[in-house]
């Protein structure tokens, strides 16, 4: 049985739920796409220190949004 088609329906459905709770946080659909590339990106990075700038980069993300106090 072929499961491939039904992990991309899940992993679609999954991204539709994501993005409108992100969008539901008050966030625009040009943050939310930044936010999804960023974790695109930083996914597939795989550096020793992803972690840590990962979290830096999205709390400046948030902060320079007005999302996130300092």
């Amino acid at each position: 049985m072929n499961t491939n088609s039904l992990d991309r329906g899940t992993a679609a459905q999954y991204a539709v739920v994501e993005t409108e709770a992100l969008a539901q946080k008050g966030f625009t659909q040009d943050e939310i796409a930044s936010l999804l590339r960023l974790r695109e990106w930083y996914q597939h990075g795989r550096s020793d220190r992803i972690d840590v700038i990962r979290y830096l980069e999205f709390l400046r993300f948030l902060v320079s949004n007005g999302k996130l106090y300092s």
